[in-house]
């Protein structure tokens, strides 16, 4: 049986980092998060419907990527789901389609690692909210969400060291 941590927060809090050195430390993969390769692909002026497609495409992404780890009986861990695409939408558009909010109904996870804002924000080609208030905005969005869930969620703060030492000791208790 597969164990899926999917790791989600703000742009630029060390997600896709965390989430390669969690897949190397247990020897497993790892979900990159789709909208990277596609706002890469696509450029970076996207429409509300741009991001359904980018769900649809993370999702298969993460059909993969369990598929590949329960040959193997392992952990997966997964950049981004749909909570992180429902934050997109509603915070961008100030709605969110229907489609990524029966996803969120439907999937199951075992636990979920929330990036805080800690880190400095670092500029890349697709990164959009540099200023402290919309990132503390997006992380309370987040938090709010795990909150009023039932999956267990771990919030990772700290440097990239003990980001991973905490994000290491929440999954070693899954068991």
């Amino acid at each position: 049986m597969v164990k899926k941590i999917v790791i989600i927060g703000p742009e630029s809090t060390g997600k896709s980092t965390l989430c390669q050195e969690l897949a190397a430390h247990y020897n497993t993969i790892w979900v990159a998060e789709y909208a990277r390769a596609y706002l890469l692909q696509h450029g970076t002026d996207y429409h509300f419907e741009d991001l359904l497609t980018i769900a649809k495409g993370q999702i298969a992404a993460e059909e993969k990527g369990i598929a590949s780890a329960a040959s193997k009986n392992a952990r997966l861990f997964i950049d981004t789901d749909m909570y992180v695409m429902k934050v997109w939408c509603e915070f961008v558009f100030e709605k969110c389609h229907h489609w990524i909010l029966n996803r969120i109904t439907e999937r199951k996870y075992d636990l979920y690692l929330l990036c805080n804002i800690d880190l400095p924000w670092v500029k890349d080609e697709l990164r959009e909210y540099p200023d402290l208030e919309s990132r503390q905005k997006l992380y309370h969005h987040y938090k709010d969400i795990l909150v009023n869930q039932m999956i267990p969620w771990v919030d990772i703060s700290g440097n990239h060291q003990e980001r991973l030492e905490k994000a290491i000791a929440a999954v070693d208790q899954l068991t």
